[in-house]
């Protein structure tokens, strides 16, 4: 990390992070709102854009129906509009803005963690690892993801780094046979949290998919409760696709919450706010960099200001 990153926080990386997605919303705004005045031609612009900006049909028709039922045919700021885009969007996250909790009531707690190849699960894992050791509890890594040598191998220096142990085994072995063992091991040395990593299963590969039904099978042939959190890893730089991936994940392997990444690299952070109004499922944590406190537990208000370009007091 660089000093400049140093100095500016989480809050400021935060708002740097999002800088592409509220630069293009507000420049958007600013240019439909120049007339000053709230009319239907000007209400359809809006929606286009917001649609544009990959919030969401739904979430786009709210925004423009709120400003209808209000400023309809008087005059209006682009300010107005980005305050009154933050109070809905903050509305739709307040509700979903849910930190990953260890509670301690299982032991191992069991963390599953899926999506598509590249979304960036083996990395949120090395990070919510070092996370987790800081806040004093121990952790164990399984390089779940058997089909890519590189997928092991990256998750192994992440357990280094950590000073974490990792079960692996070999290139193509059975997932899920190597997520028993992890299970068995970490039970019997008495482990806080494991973490299991899994390829990236894409929507079109239906024997992937049956493998990650068959490791959450065999897991809770170990223990019932099992996994006691499966988290989809969605990478914002795929835009409307991360909505389709959560709907294909959340049939599959009953998601119980999300984390997106690459929040820093792309215009496209309005996705987060179309997956939490169509599927309420809590965002635990963000991502906007490489650092490890570039993962940080969401927050509803800071994300929907910053990203709609509304100064944060």
């Amino acid at each position: 990390m660089t000093e400049t990153e140093k100095k500016l926080g989480w809050f400021g990386r935060l708002k740097q992070g999002l800088k592409k997605s509220s630069t293009a919303l507000t420049e958007g705004i600013t240019n439909i709102f120049t007339k000053k005045r709230l009319d239907a031609s000007t209400l359809e612009e809006l929606e286009d854009l917001l649609i544009m900006s990959d919030l969401g049909v739904a979430v786009s028709a709210r925004v423009c129906e709120r400003l209808s039922k209000n400023k309809f045919d008087k005059q209006i700021s682009a300010e107005e509009v980005q305050v009154a885009l933050a109070e809905e969007i903050g509305e739709i996250m307040q509700d979903v803005a849910k930190p990953l909790i260890i509670s301690g009531e299982h032991k191992p707690h069991v963390i599953l963690m899926v999506g598509v190849n590249g979304a960036g699960k083996t990395t949120t894992i090395g990070k919510l690892a070092k996370q987790f050791k800081n806040q004093g509890k121990s952790v164990m890594l399984a390089a779940g993801d058997t089909f890519r040598a590189a997928a092991i191998e990256q998750l192994q220096v992440w357990g280094q780094r950590n000073d974490v142990p990792v079960v692996s085994g070999k290139e193509g072995c059975d997932a899920a046979g190597l997520a028993y063992d992890a299970l068995r091991r970490a039970k019997e040395t008495n482990t806080d949290i494991l973490m299991i990593d899994t390829a990236g299963r894409l929507q079109n590969k239906s024997h992937l998919m049956d493998e990650l039904k068959k490791i959450i099978r065999v897991i809770k042939k170990f223990d019932e409760a099992a996994p006691h959190d499966t988290v989809l890893i969605l990478d914002a730089t795929t835009g409307q696709n991360a909505v389709m991936q959560t709907e294909v994940f959340l049939e599959l392997a009953g998601i119980s919450g999300i984390i997106m990444t690459k929040l820093d690299g792309t215009a496209r952070g309005g996705v987060l706010v179309a997956c939490a109004e169509k599927f309420k499922l809590p965002i635990h944590a963000i991502g906007v960099g490489e650092t490890i406190d570039d993962l940080q537990p969401f927050d509803a208000g800071d994300f929907s200001k910053m990203l709609v370009g509304v100064d944060v007091k």
